[in-house]
């Protein structure tokens, strides 16, 4: 494997999925003597989830209350 002019190197699909990296998670490097280690970052609350939450919110269209939708969405 070689490291690209960008700096880049393709970490094996065998690893990503043994660590379960997935498209945009946060990585560390941490050197080891002459070797790298790479880990998954430590998360705090909310992550990638609360980042996607926080996208969307303000973006309904829909002129009901929540409650209105939670009576369609429940048959009553």
């Amino acid at each position: 494997m070689r490291v690209t002019s960008k700096g880049q190197v393709t970490i094996p699909i065998e690893i990503r999925r043994q660590l379960g990296l997935l498209p945009h998670t946060e990585v560390v490097f941490e050197l080891d003597g002459d070797a790298v280690r790479l880990r998954k970052a430590e998360t705090t609350a909310g992550g990638r989830g609360q980042r996607l939450i926080e996208g969307m919110r303000g973006r309904a269209t829909v002129a009901m209350s929540t409650d209105e939708i939670l009576a369609l969405t429940r048959g009553s």
